[in-house]
């Protein structure tokens, strides 16, 4: 990585920019201490460095012993603006999130994610591969279809799923014709149960609970931490958006971790929508081993 980097005539600052990333996140990059190499990270690598095709081929290799994805491209997953300026601006906003000891992420309408810090990647860092729902990628599709997504975030279908089916209810209401909503749209009714869900179990949650209980500013949830000192977490959702990130169309999620205080600390469950033998609240296989 270093020797590709000074190849093209890069600092570790215009690498951490490409990849949307703090230049402290790069630079664990390339000290070798990333303890899970996915395809996104990867082929956003690859495309940073300018790599060819057959070096991003011996980059998989290396790395992780596999081919690269055949129909997955890097460029298609870069949410960076355009605008230079904008540009610049998040470089330094990642630097920000980054200084945060809480989880912080980036997001837009369609819930795509536009940057990260290292404390929101350290407690999703157990989660599997999966073709479009890692939660670096687009957090709505990780809460509804990942099947790991239950081992991180307690309560998993009543305190995340539904809360987040009804904004996204919301917001494809707004812009019906946005592709990216109406994508996750067809994967929901792809699966039986999740589509009975959107249609008739968030109208009904809706009504019993007020449409303010879909919002996330202010809300506490709970989660699973990887780290043992933290373990079953409670978390309190807070939710911003600056002048600059929403000409961005972008809002900030931050998840402030505190000590849970009588907090159940059994085996993960699934609590409130009620599922027959057998059913998932995914519309997403799970992955081959």
């Amino acid at each position: 990585m270093r020797q590709r980097r000074e190849e093209l005539g890069l600092s570790q600052e215009d690498l951490a920019a490409r990849l949307r990333i703090s230049v402290r996140a790069y630079g664990n990059w390339e000290r070798g201490l990333v303890k899970e190499w996915t395809d996104r990270k990867l082929l956003a690598l690859a495309e940073a460095l300018e790599m060819s095709e057959r070096q991003c081929f011996w980059l998989f290799r290396v790395m992780v012993d596999r081919d690269p994805p055949p129909t997955w491209r890097a460029a298609e997953e870069n949410r960076l603006p355009e605008d230079p300026a904008q540009r610049d601006y998040l470089c330094d906003y990642a630097a920000l999130m980054e200084s945060v000891p809480y989880p912080s992420f980036l997001v837009d309408h369609r819930w795509d994610v536009a940057l990260t810090n290292s404390a929101f990647d350290q407690l999703f860092q157990s989660v599997r591969p999966h073709p479009t729902a890692l939660p670096d990628d687009n957090f709505l599709r990780f809460v509804l279809f990942h099947p790991d997504a239950a081992a991180v975030l307690e309560d998993h279908e009543p305190a995340w799923c539904v809360p987040l089916l009804a904004q996204f209810a919301t917001a494809l209401a707004a812009v019906p014709e946005d592709e990216g909503l109406r994508s996750i749209r067809q994967e929901v009714a792809r699966d039986p149960f999740m589509e009975a869900a959107y249609r008739y179990g968030v109208p009904h949650w809706l009504s019993t609970h007020g449409t303010d209980a879909a919002e996330l500013d202010g809300a506490v949830r709970t989660v699973r931490h990887p780290d043992p000192r933290w373990g079953l977490v409670r978390c309190r959702m807070v939710a911003e958006t600056s002048r600059r990130l929403g000409e961005m169309g972008l809002t900030r999620i931050t998840l402030i971790l505190s000590t849970p205080t009588g907090a159940p600390r059994g085996p993960v469950r699934s609590g409130g929508l009620k599922q027959q033998q057998g059913a998932r609240l995914r519309a997403v296989p799970s992955p081959v081993e």
